[in-house]
């Protein structure tokens, strides 16, 4: 089980610099992934799904922004195009005690183009500068932005560039960019991440002229060998969908990215820690589902793995507790890969 999250090394301004991150993702990130992706590393900064500043304003706050304390570090992702409703919503994540809050300049979802934000406001660079600068203006933690490296209409490198130095002229230093354009129109937001063609040397190349500001990488990185291509041009990678699909791949973060000297946890250490973990959200009323479903892919590729998403995935018997319900799931699991530690990335 990963133990204390590095808490005052973030507040020193590790969480400004870290070498990998785990994406936002809509139904995906919430605080029991977050929670479950913490036990397999306590070093990678995470992410809350993207929040809009109206649902911040206006909904349920403590069931939007609450978290665990073993979360940190945890950024705030918020959605929306209106600079006092986004500073409002950061002085909201504030009374939350969140690392960094991001604004999301890269969704190509019609609900949030509806919305006129999201990866439309790569258009708005002007904008997006006036919405930092209101954001912080009201923290002193980060406020950094996640866009796409162009929108239809607007695919050139030139334009990608003029946008970053739009925003980071008002004090922004750390942008995630994903390497792909986002096609607004006829295109889903799954087909905008395998469709349109991965650019990493724009990439690579917003970096050499932007050599003081923080380039994160995002877009088809599924392993912690090629986040560390990437890491060998950028300061940073963020791993998406590999990393809940097959999320063990995050046990050897720590060791081989940021050089923790631990091997990480194995998979029999991290479901004993979850146990523990659904056992307290039992007692807040929190239904075991809404837990396991996060955890399905926990032995991706290993012998028992169907076992596991069976038991997990399957109608839960009346009254079984999260203990033993894991502990069914495991029954068919061989101790050889219950107990194996995670393999060193590839130099």
């Amino acid at each position: 089980m990963i133990q204390s999250p590095l808490i005052e090394e973030v507040r020193n301004g590790a969480c400004a610099v870290p070498r990998l991150s785990i994406a936002p993702m809509m139904e995906r990130t919430d605080r029991h992934y977050r929670y479950f992706a913490r036990q397999l590393t306590r070093r990678a900064l995470l992410y809350t799904e993207m929040i809009t500043a109206n649902a911040i304003i206006h909904g349920d706050r403590d069931r939007l922004l609450r978290f665990h304390p073993d979360e940190h570090p945890i950024s705030l992702q918020l959605g929306g195009d209106n600079a006092a409703e986004l500073a409002q919503s950061v002085r909201i994540g504030e009374q939350y005690n969140y690392d960094e809050y991001n604004l999301n300049v890269g969704c190509p979802s019609d609900r949030v183009q509806h919305g006129a934000f999201g990866a439309c406001l790569m258009a708005r660079p002007k904008q997006v500068a006036g919405i930092v600068q209101a954001m912080q203006a009201e923290t002193d933690r980060p406020v950094t932005v996640k866009h796409r490296i162009g929108i239809d209409g607007r695919e050139s490198y030139g334009e990608m560039a003029e946008f970053v130095q739009a925003v980071s002229e008002a004090g922004c230093t750390r942008f995630t960019v994903h390497a792909r354009i986002a096609v607004l129109g006829g295109l889903s937001p799954k087909e905008n991440r395998l469709i349109p063609p991965l650019r990493y040397e724009d990439v690579y190349r917003l970096k050499q002229d932007f050599p003081h500001l923080f380039i994160e990488i995002n877009g088809h990185i599924d392993s912690v060998a090629a986040a560390r291509t990437h890491l060998a041009r950028l300061d940073s990678a963020m791993i998406g969908r590999a990393a809940y699909d097959n999320p063990y791949l995050l046990a050897s973060v720590d060791r081989d990215l940021f050089g923790e000297a631990e091997l990480g946890p194995t998979r029999r250490e991290v479901v004993a820690a979850m146990a523990d973990y659904m056992e307290t959200m039992a007692e807040e009323g929190t239904h075991p589902r809404l837990v396991t479903r996060h955890m399905l892919g926990l032995f991706a590729g290993k012998h028992g793995a169907r076992h596991w998403k069976r038991s997990l995935s399957g109608k839960i018997p009346d009254g079984i507790t999260g203990r033993e319900l894991l502990s069914r799931a495991i029954s068919e699991i061989p101790p050889y890969v219950l107990d194996e530690v995670p393999h060193a990335c590839a130099a």
